[in-house]
C-alpha cells in the first residue's frame, strides 16, 4: 500500500478560486493579496499581515526590520528547519543556539535563562544580544509566558517562527488563549504543500507594529514606498511578493482551516490509539495549556535504540511503500554550520538525542484509517524484528 509522507488537501473550491484569478488581469499585487492579508490577520488577531513568497523570506524581512546586523546575536533553537537559523546569517548576525526540552522538542526556556545569565558580562560591544526567535516545532506552542519574560528582562525583540503552527494556541498566565504568532513583536507562517494549509509556495508575516508592517511591505516589493511609483525605491528590497494566484488558494484554504485542523487531530488520535501499546516508541502528546496545530506526526524511539536502528526502520518502511523521514537533522551539525562556527557533536546533547530517534510517519488531512493501520502494523513489526 503506497502511503506518501504528506499530501496537500486541494478541494474543488480551491481550484475554482485559482481559475477565477486566471481570468483577470490581476495576477500579482491585485485584490486577492489584500484580501488574503486582511483575512489572515483577522484569523490570527494581529493588526497587520504581509504575504510573502515563503516563510523563509518572512523571517529574513523581520530580521532586517528589527535592525539586526552583523555580529548581533539572536537566541534560537538548533532543532528546527534550517531557515529559522539561516535567516539570521543572511544579515551576518549569529544564532545563539540553546538546547531543547526533551518532552516538547521546543527551546528549553530554563536553559535560555541559564545561558543568558552566563553570557551577560560577555555580551557587549560587537556581540549584541538583539532578539529571541522561538520555533513552535511541529505545531506545538513554545512556553510563551517565559519567552516574553526573557525578552523583557534582556530587552529583546521576539520573532515567532510559527511556520509549522497555523492555528495553534497557547493559554497565557492570564488564562487567555491566543494564537501563536501574536505574542511577540512579530511572527511568520508558511504555506508549503506539506503544511496544514497551503498556497503552493508562500508565507505570511504578522505584527501589531505599524513600522514593522510598513518596512516589510516595502522590502518584499523591491524597497518601494507606499506612495512610490514603480521605478522609485526608498530602500534595499527584494522580490519576495506572493502572487494573487497563490493568495486565492490561501483564502480558499483559510475558509476551511478549522475543518483542516480537526481532520489532522483526528489522524493524530488514531495513530496514538494504534501505537499506545508499543513500548518501543514515544508518541506525541497533548498538553492542557496548548492547542497544538498538528504539522507532522513524529514518534520517537526509546533511548535503548540508536541512530543506526532508526535508519534501518526508515529504510524498511520505505521498502513497504510507506513515506517517512527523520525530523530534524540538528542545524548545528549541518556541514556549513560546523565549518562556520566550529560546532561538533555533543554541543547540544538533547537536540542530538531526540534527532537520532525521530521517525516522521505519513501524515496529512485525508489520511485513511486503513492507511494508518498499515503504517502502524509495519512499524511495530519492523521494530520487533530488530
Amino acid at each position: 500500500m503506497k502511503t506518501p509522507l504528506s499530501n496537500p488537501d486541494i478541494s474543488k473550491d480551491d481550484i475554482v478560486a485559482i481559475n477565477k484569478v486566471l481570468t483577470t488581469p490581476n495576477l500579482s499585487l491585485g485584490p486577492k493579496l489584500d484580501e488574503f492579508e486582511e483575512k489572515f490577520s483577522t484569523y490570527i488577531e494581529s493588526r497587520y499581515a504581509v504575504a510573502v513568497n515563503s516563510g523563509t523570506s518572512g523571517l529574513h524581512l523581520l530580521i532586517r526590520a528589527l535592525d539586526i546586523k552583523e555580529d548581533d546575536l539572536v537566541v534560537t533553537s538548533p532543532f528546527s528547519f534550517i531557515s529559522s537559523a539561516n535567516c539570521i546569517l543572511f544579515e551576518r548576525a549569529k544564532p545563539l543556539f540553546v538546547d531543547i526540552d526533551e518532552n516538547t522538542m521546543n527551546i528549553d526556556v530554563d536553559k535560555v535563562w541559564n545561558e543568558l545569565r552566563k553570557l551577560k558580562k560577555e555580551i557587549s560591544g560587537k556581540n549584541r544580544l538583539k532578539a529571541i526567535l522561538p520555533v513552535h516545532v511541529f505545531g506545538r506552542p513554545c512556553e510563551m509566558d517565559e519567552v516574553m519574560e526573557i525578552a523583557r528582562d534582556y530587552e529583546l525583540g521576539i520573532i515567532e517562527d510559527a511556520a509549522e503552527a497555523v492555528g495553534a494556541e497557547y493559554k497565557n498566565k492570564n488564562e487567555k488563549w491566543k494564537k501563536v504568532g501574536s505574542f511577540g513583536d512579530c511572527g511568520i507562517f508558511a504555506f508549503y504543500p506539506n503544511k496544514q494549509m497551503t498556497t503552493g509556495e508562500g508565507g505570511m508575516i504578522v505584527t501589531d507594529d505599524e513600522n514593522l508592517y510598513k518596512l516589510c511591505r516595502s522590502m518584499r516589493n523591491q524597497g518601494r514606498g507606499e506612495g512610490s511609483t514603480w521605478l522609485q525605491h526608498e530602500r534595499l528590497g527584494y522580490n519576495y511578493r506572493l502572487s494573487d494566484i497563490n493568495c486565492a488558494l490561501g483564502i480558499a484554504q483559510l475558509e476551511r482551516i478549522d475543518e483542516i485542523l480537526d481532520k489532522r487531530e483526528k489522524v493524530v488520535r488514531l495513530y496514538n490509539k494504534r501505537l499506545k501499546d508499543c513500548d518501543d516508541v514515544i508518541c506525541p502528546h497533548f498538553e492542557k495549556n496548548k492547542k497544538i496545530s498538528w504539522f507532522v506526526y513524529v514518534v520517537r524511539l526509546k533511548d535503548r535504540f540508536e541512530r543506526r536502528d532508526r535508519d534501518v526502520i526508515l529504510d524498511r518502511l520505505r521498502e513497504r511503500g510507506i513515506g517517512c523521514s527523520n525530523y530534524f537533522t540538528p542545524i548545528h551539525l549541518q556541514p556549513f554550520y560546523r565549518k562556520m562556527f566550529g560546532y561538533k557533536k555533543g554541543d547540544f546533547p538533547m537536540t542530538e538525542k531526540v534527532s537520532e530517534r525521530t521517525i516522521a510517519l505519513p501524515f496529512f488531512n485525508n489520511l485513511e484509517e486503513e492507511q494508518i493501520d498499515y503504517v502502524c502494523e509495519n512499524l511495530i513489526k519492523i521494530i520487533s524484528d530488530l
